[in-house]
């Protein structure tokens, strides 16, 4: 670390990742000094880095999350689409089996996702945020506590490599530690009410292997069997995402009683035993280019700092709100809580009193409207830990199995699932009058019976040379 660092921040980020740097994103602009302090060393290209293990596995932004980010940063579109991230419609550009049929695609785009690697994703956000005014990163270094009172934190002690403590003085701290945040207990040390937590665990484990794509991948759909809770015993479900360097990252997915394993030599296997043989079908024409990856950390988990009175401590992104990768939502809800930060840092002083709290719910938003949809999935599994669903959940769960089922063959229903999907949209657009009358009016065409492919896509699975795909193929049904 080159030079000693002043003593004091106005804003000090504990965490380097995407959020932590969203968060100096959101602040920065209203002339307000932000320093990051990272334990590892950050890359300043698309590889990996320590201390994110899940890069290894497939990663969807949805639009919500990637108009949230081009808002706190503009130009990181453009950044993700030069370096080979795909912008995918949808639904079109996805193949998807949902627990009521395959989903057809002679729709038009209604929003769309940001198909790529989590490395070049967080690259693009990190060079654009560290080239901020004010923002400064003392990588190298962690937090070990905080510092403050029962009713403010005011600063943190910060480890560097060589052993040696820092005593760092803020006017505010964020937390953005990630799922293994330590901020709960360095919390209790202040004297501070022991932060009210909820946990969902299906039990979800991802295994996660690289693909070379034996076609461009540009036009290319993302190919999706969906986890069904409504069937007995454990759900899977896989993935194929189209990412940079004409590659394809395959992630499958297990619940509690059925995860997959590390072993190369069951992973396709394992994608060939899930609702559709889809997804190992397309592998059998290509060629692994890496080993395969686990993770079993994968609880929902939802801190309640918004119900806690402490100033000058905000927490962000994992720290407060960790979701069941399967569904996407984990980056999309950082983002939007981070423009959320901005905006309330647009009026008022990080300083004044309440401000913190504020900030936390205007998080919290966002991240709840995730948080349901994630947990209204994982806690139906018959050997989920946790919260159980009551007869409102219960209710609710059937309802969206119903639209789920109605959407395959109404654009409407579509529209408004996906605008909730991709967080553009809150979950009471699902009951506007004509999402309603949708539903109890049903599908309107038979079900397809088996997946609508373009003639490329087909050509892959047949093992012949394949068209060269467009950005927005008009695929042949299979009825």
């Amino acid at each position: 670390m080159a030079g000693t660092p002043p003593s004091r921040s106005r804003v000090l980020i504990l965490g380097g990742g995407l959020s932590g740097t969203l968060a100096a994103a959101a602040l920065a602009p209203h002339g307000i000094g932000v320093d990051i302090v990272e334990r590892h060393a950050l890359p300043d290209t698309p590889r990996a880095r320590r201390g994110l293990p899940q890069a290894r596995h497939a990663h969807m932004l949805w639009s919500g999350g990637a108009d949230a980010i081009e808002s706190l940063l503009p130009g990181t579109l453009e950044m993700w689409l030069g370096a080979g991230a795909h912008r995918i419609p949808i639904p079109n550009g996805m193949v998807s089996f949902s627990p009521g049929g395959w989903y057809r695609r002679c729709w038009p785009e209604a929003q769309y996702l940001i198909s790529a690697g989590r490395d070049l994703v967080d690259w693009a956000v990190r060079t654009r945020a560290l080239a901020l005014p004010g923002v400064r990163l003392l990588s190298g270094a962690e937090p070990v506590r905080l510092l403050g009172t029962r009713t403010r934190v005011t600063g943190a002690v910060i480890r560097h490599q060589d052993g040696t403590e820092e005593v760092r003085e803020a006017d505010l701290v964020i937390d953005a530690t990630g799922r293994a945040s330590r901020a709960p207990s360095w919390l209790a040390g202040l004297g501070i009410p022991v932060v009210p937590e909820t946990v969902v665990d299906a039990g979800v484990a991802y295994a996660s292997r690289r693909y070379k794509a034996p076609v461009d991948t540009a036009g290319w759909p993302v190919i999706n069997i969906q986890v069904d809770a409504r069937l007995a015993g454990p759900g899977s479900g896989g993935t194929i995402l189209p990412i940079e360097g004409g590659e394809w990252m395959v992630s499958l997915a297990g619940t509690r009683g059925g995860q997959p394993t590390s072993a190369a030599s069951q992973f396709l296997a394992y994608a060939r035993n899930l609702r559709s043989p889809l997804i190992a079908e397309f592998l059998d024409r290509t060629e692994p280019i890496g080993p395969v990856t686990v993770t079993r950390n994968t609880a929902n988990r939802r801190r309640h700092y918004e119900k806690i009175r402490v100033d000058g401590f905000v927490a962000l992104g994992d720290s407060a709100t960790a979701l069941n990768p399967i569904y996407g939502h984990g980056m999309s809800a950082a983002a939007q809580g981070a423009r959320a930060l901005r905006e309330l840092a647009s009026t008022s002083d990080i300083t004044s009193k309440g401000f913190a709290r504020r900030a936390q719910r205007a998080i919290a938003r966002p991240a709840a409207a995730a948080w349901l949809l994630a947990v209204g999935q994982d806690a139906a599994f018959p050997r989920a830990i946790g919260k159980k669903p009551t007869l409102a959940d219960r209710a609710a769960t059937k309802y969206v199995n119903r639209l789920v089922t109605t959407a395959c063959s109404d654009f409407t229903v579509v529209e408004a699932l996906t605008d909730v999907m991709t967080l553009q949209a809150s979950g009471s657009g699902l009951a506007h009058p004509r999402v309603l009358l949708a539903a109890i009016r049903g599908p309107r065409l038979p079900p397809l019976a088996g997946p609508a492919l373009t003639p490329a896509e087909q050509a892959v699975l047949l093992g012949r040379p394949a068209p060269t795909p467009t950005p927005t193929p008009t695929p042949t049904s299979t009825t």
